[in-house]
């Protein structure tokens, strides 16, 4: 007898198209609504089928329904908020690999309700008396159901099993692409998220302002809320930065940050962690924040607390709070690596800052802490650290009176750091007891030099001095130069003139004699000393401040007590680069009384 498989056959082959369309189709697919309605569309093609209902879940919590009968739209309903149901009891076991797999099971709709609801009454309502129920798996806590709604119940060997599991296959094939689709996209969204942030961190050494720029960046992109608390020295853990959604909880979420004890105690417990925490739920309980508060913190649905630790310190914590869904927060992998670079650009903000009052200490200590005050001289200076790399300069300038004459002096050590610090403290006050003890100008110069080679330093110094010593109303000047750029002389009539006079610089050769040239000073004239930082800046042309310097102290005269500070800052301001300090000396004559 002749086997009659001629339909059937050509049945499975249009399912086997249908199934195979089905899948090209939805490769592009991310958006679960329009998946469903592909599938929903092959499946009531089967001439068996009168209704299809899907449900999603977390847990034993239903996420929502979709369902779908011949010649209607797919209508979607979203479960509120804590709804339970019986999908705990059927819930398919995810920790067994067996159970992964869609798994078939019978459904007589004319029975009690039991553990097929909210599936019994839609299909129910739709005319069918029987129905076939298929679970799947989607995640380790995510999984559905497709429930096909029959006007019959059919056998067990009936095609219609095997193709409602291949299609719950299909599904979670998707589903699996659609996760792995959006955990890259959000990688990508964190990634660039983190970039940012690194750059804004990067840009400025300011702590506070670093973590107000990335706490304005995360809200709303991270979460509705961010607050940053730093550890100050008496132990508090004070917030310093915050950013919210809303304006109006700005204050708020300062206030509460600051006083609750509840935060207070989770902080300090996190920062004995080396990994953050996200606390929903129950764990929000006794806190401001979570649905049994008041306020804005009833919004919050999740917090999470990341330590900020930088070389095994404790730092602060870094907090945020979330609104949104859970699948919307960010990972704590994420969070946890902002916090620790937002650590490091703390620890870089602080080290710097440290450092540069060490700097600024030091660098005092090797300037005079005054000038004196001598009867006929007004005397001034000023120094500008022209480089951001936080090591002492070698520049420096000091005045010594002795009587009616005063000794004036200005030099620069070769280099940066602490090298040139010692010799800077070194050339200063070998100068100035040189100077107290009466030696010339040359001669302070040239034992200045024989000190530097006994020594054997592997820097040169270059210095200028001169003693302006009374002469009637004025005073004559008496410079020796070694290797440092000449005084200019500002005449009270407005003209400039260089002092003509030079030598080698000190720390190279032995037995160099330092000739002295002289010149009169008198009442409203005025002697500029300055270092090479003034003259070698350039702006942006490269052009150097050198082709000013005649002009800028002739512009300077009129501020008469100030001409030093004036003559910095408009090297300062021309200045587009030069990495080299500046310090000026001036001496204006006034009138002898």
């Amino acid at each position: 007898m002749e086997r009659d498989d001629g339909p059937k056959a050509a049945r499975d082959h249009s399912w086997a198209a249908r199934l195979h369309r089905l899948w090209m189709v939805t490769g592009g697919v991310t958006d679960v609504t329009a998946m469903a309605d592909h599938v929903y569309a092959l499946l009531l093609a089967e001439p068996e089928v009168l209704a299809m209902v899907g449900t999603r879940w977390t847990g034993g919590e239903l996420r929502y329904t979709r369902r779908l009968t011949s010649g209607t739209r797919p209508v979607t309903e979203v479960a509120e908020d804590g709804t339970k149901s019986a999908g705990a009891a059927r819930r398919p076991d995810s920790s067994d690999p067996a159970a992964h797999g869609p798994a078939v099971v019978d459904r007589l709709l004319p029975d009690g309700e039991g553990d097929f609801a909210p599936e019994h009454r839609l299909l129910s309502d739709a005319g069918a008396a029987a129905a076939l129920e298929c679970r799947f798996v989607l995640g380790e806590n995510d999984w559905a159901t497709l429930s096909v709604g029959l006007a019959v119940p059919v056998g067990p060997d009936d095609p219609l099993r095997q193709r409602l599991t291949q299609v719950c296959d299909v599904l979670v094939a998707i589903n699996r692409r659609i996760v792995d689709v959006r955990a890259h996209e959000r990688r990508q969204v964190e990634e660039a998220f983190l970039a940012e942030a690194s750059f804004l961190m990067d840009e400025s050494l300011d702590i506070e302002e670093t973590l107000s720029r990335v706490a304005r960046l995360a809200v709303p992109a991270v979460a509705e809320g961010c607050v940053v608390h730093l550890f100050q020295p008496d132990g508090r853990l004070v917030p310093v930065a915050r950013a919210h959604v809303a304006a109006t909880a700005q204050d708020w979420l300062s206030e509460v940050t600051r006083r609750d004890t509840w935060t207070g105690d989770t902080l300090r417990r996190v920062m004995r962690g080396r990994t953050g925490v996200v606390l929903r739920e129950a764990e929000l309980a006794g806190g401001p924040f979570g649905a049994a508060t008041d306020g804005p913190g009833r919004l919050v649905r999740a917090v999470s607390v990341s330590p900020l630790r930088a070389r095994a310190r404790a730092l602060g914590t870094l907090t945020f709070l979330f609104q949104r869904t859970d699948e919307d927060i960010s990972g704590l992998r994420m969070l946890d690596d902002l916090a620790r670079r937002a650590a490091l650009a703390i620890d870089t903000s602080t080290s710097y800052e440290l450092r540069r009052r060490h700097v600024a200490q030091l660098q005092r200590h090797l300037l005079p802490p005054a000038l004196p005050s001598p009867r006929g001289l007004e005397l001034s200076a000023a120094y500008a650290v022209a480089d951001a790399s936080l090591d002492v300069g070698g520049d420096f300038y000091d005045a010594v009176q002795r009587g009616d004459e005063v000794a004036l002096f200005i030099g620069d050590v070769c280099g940066r750091g602490a090298e040139a610090a010692a010799m800077t403290g070194l050339a200063r006050h070998t100068l100035r007891t040189l100077l107290e003890d009466g030696a010339a100008p040359g001669r302070a110069l040239e034992r200045l030099n024989q000190a530097l080679l006994r020594e054997k330093v592997s820097r040169f110094v270059t210095a200028l001095v001169t003693l302006l010593v009374p002469d009637g109303d004025g005073y004559l000047l008496h410079t020796a130069c070694a290797g440092h750029p000449p005084p200019m002389v500002l005449r009270a009539d407005g003209d400039v003139a260089e002092v003509h006079v030079s030598g080698v610089l000190m720390g190279v050769l032995d037995g160099h004699r330092y000739r002295t040239a002289t010149v009169r000073l008198n009442p409203g004239d005025t002697v500029v000393m300055f270092t090479d930082g003034l003259t070698e800046a350039r702006d942006a042309g490269g052009v150097m401040f050198e082709t000013r310097l005649v002009d800028a102290v002739r512009r300077c005269g009129a501020a008469r007590g100030a001409v030093a500070e004036h003559l910095v800052g408009m090297a300062a301001d021309f200045r587009a680069s030069g990495d080299d300090d500046t310090a000026v000396l001036v001496a204006r004559v006034t009138e002898r009384s």
